[in-house]
């Protein structure tokens, strides 16, 4: 009932033009999109119960004894006042146990719905959703190098999304576009997410009023009703770490959850800078920090849909730079997940990180530390889970389709082993016996097509082929994949009078304020 719900809304029931989308439909070049991983797999668990123990007993007392400030927000001091926390000027002191009793009305998992239900995820459990990157001001391409983001550098991301078959979210910032007005460049990504993707997506969080516009937006897309007994946004919120909470993030915050839709709760930790250099206190501080926000989530809205966020790097004690893949960002991953998993709730962490200024041998070696660490520590929603480069200062087209063709392997490794009777092979064994070989037999006749993982952009010729076809390296391949993808790129069908229903609010928002650009 829900799917056949979205679809009526996502055509736009009542408002015509159904006729033309449908038509378009069936004209549409398929795009193939992975379901949502269910891994089949056991999650890498680095703590023990007594470790685990510690860590939130100290949680506990970081919140109670010294407190989180909530900056700019009477009315959040309010509600914790209320609610029985401690409050000095910003500062709220939680009382032991009174956060976890809050986080434990959010749900352990909920569906995002997409206007298309064959894309919907459903984020928790034993689920991974991979969204692409998020925030660069920066983007980079061989043609174009190093530059500000535009708009249609913002679009074309948006497509890529859309072609990419391992990639399930749309995202959100995929890059900031500069060439737009700081308050009206919402409404254009906004648009773009809507209309030249059917998969999820996730709203504005840079000012309460443009979260609301986000909400009304999606009111327009999947109908007012639907949006407000479903989820169709993901947010992100980030705590400025130490543990302070702004009033702009915390104001959208609130507009999501009242609203009924996710917020991804997660500090920005860089270790030795916004916490602990040890182990051990940054997943006491990231916990505390969670757990408060997750908790005034619910003060807001009980059942408001939530993540426990952890995004977490450390810092270069010589430049001051972020490092990324290290093994320490792999441990607070690992053990972040272990503490979101027993408050009940879904997990947010790792990417394909790297602090490399091209997607170099650097870029690969990093991102890949931090996709496998992704894989096994549990998370269920991937932030910036391809195109991410410099420390996230730049979103590069080709390192976005790299991590996006390499996100097949986190798919193939997360079904696990099978052991079938057809997959014992004991006839294909027979058949060849010793000394032979395996080719032209039956079993692998049969499974050929579908035995191995098989990348759609690597190189694998010949030593000889690659050279005559120009020794391209794989930034080379990965520019002509970027160029082949945008070339073929079919938009979605949405109905027409969803469309334009769309383009006139954002025309009109548009018309109520002058630009600012800042």
């Amino acid at each position: 009932m829900a799917e056949a719900t979205t679809r009526r809304r996502a055509r736009g029931k009542g408002r015509g033009g159904g006729g033309t989308a449908r038509r378009a439909e069936r004209m549409a070049v398929r795009i193939e999109t992975a379901k949502y991983i269910e891994r089949n797999i056991p999650n890498l668990e680095i703590l023990n119960d007594e470790a685990l123990e510690i860590i939130e007993a100290n949680a506990e007392t970081v919140l109670a004894e010294i407190g989180v400030n909530f900056v700019n927000n009477p009315g959040a001091i309010a509600r914790w006042r209320d609610a029985g926390a401690e409050i000095e000027g910003e500062r709220v002191r939680i009382p032991r146990g009174l956060a976890r009793k809050l986080c434990a009305t959010a749900p352990s998992s909920f569906t995002q719905h997409a206007r298309n239900p064959e894309r919907s995820v459903v984020i928790g459990g034993r689920n991974l959703v991979l969204a692409p990157v998020y925030g660069p001001p920066f983007v980079r391409d061989m043609e174009g190098g190093r530059r500000y983001a535009t708009m249609e550098d913002f679009r074309n991301f948006v497509r890529l999304g859309y072609m990419s078959k391992w990639l399930h979210h749309s995202g959100g910032t995929l890059c900031e576009p500069t060439d737009v007005a700081v308050n009206k460049r919402h409404l254009d990504m906004l648009l773009a997410h809507m209309t030249l993707s059917d998969k999820p997506f996730m709203g504005s969080v840079t000012d309460p009023a443009r979260a609301r516009d986000s909400i009304e937006m999606c009111e327009i897309l999947f109908g007012k009703e639907f949006v407000q007994n479903n989820t169709v946004m993901t947010s992100l919120t980030n705590i400025n770490s130490p543990m302070t909470f702004d009033d702009v993030m915390m104001g959208a915050l609130e507009v999501y959850a009242s609203n009924n839709q996710a917020c991804i709760v997660s500090p920005f930790i860089v270790g030795g800078a916004m916490a602990p250099v040890s182990v051990a206190g940054t997943l006491t501080q990231v916990l505390a920090e969670v757990m408060a926000g997750i908790a005034y989530s619910q003060l807001i809205r009980p059942g408001a849909p939530v993540i426990f966020g952890a995004f977490v790097t450390s810092i270069d004690m010589n430049s001051g730079a972020p490092t990324f893949g290290t093994p320490e960002a792999a441990q607070i991953t690992y053990g972040a997940g272990q503490l979101a998993r027993r408050l009940g709730l879904p997990f947010r962490s790792s990417g394909a990180f790297t602090g490399s200024k091209l997607p170099d041998a650097q870029a690969a070696y990093e991102s890949a530390n931090s996709l496998n660490v992704g894989l096994l520590s549990g998370v269920n929603f991937m932030l910036h889970a391809c195109g991410w480069l410099e420390g996230g200062l730049v979103a590069s087209f080709e390192k976005f389709v790299m991590d996006a063709d390499q996100l097949g392997i986190l798919h193939k490794m997360a079904r696990g082993v099978a052991m079938d009777g057809e997959s014992q092979a004991m006839d294909a064994i027979a058949e060849v016996g010793p000394g032979g070989h395996y080719l032209g037999c039956a079993h692998t006749q049969a499974h050929f097509r579908d035995a191995f993982w098989r990348s759609d952009l690597l190189d694998y010729k010949p030593f000889e082929t690659w050279e005559e076809e120009g020794a391209r390296d794989t930034q080379t391949l990965a520019a002509e994949r970027v160029r082949q993808l945008l070339a073929t790129y079919r938009q979605p069908a949405l109905d027409q009078g969803v469309a334009e229903a769309l383009e006139a609010y954002v025309a009109k928002k548009k018309e109520s304020m002058p630009d600012a650009f800042t």
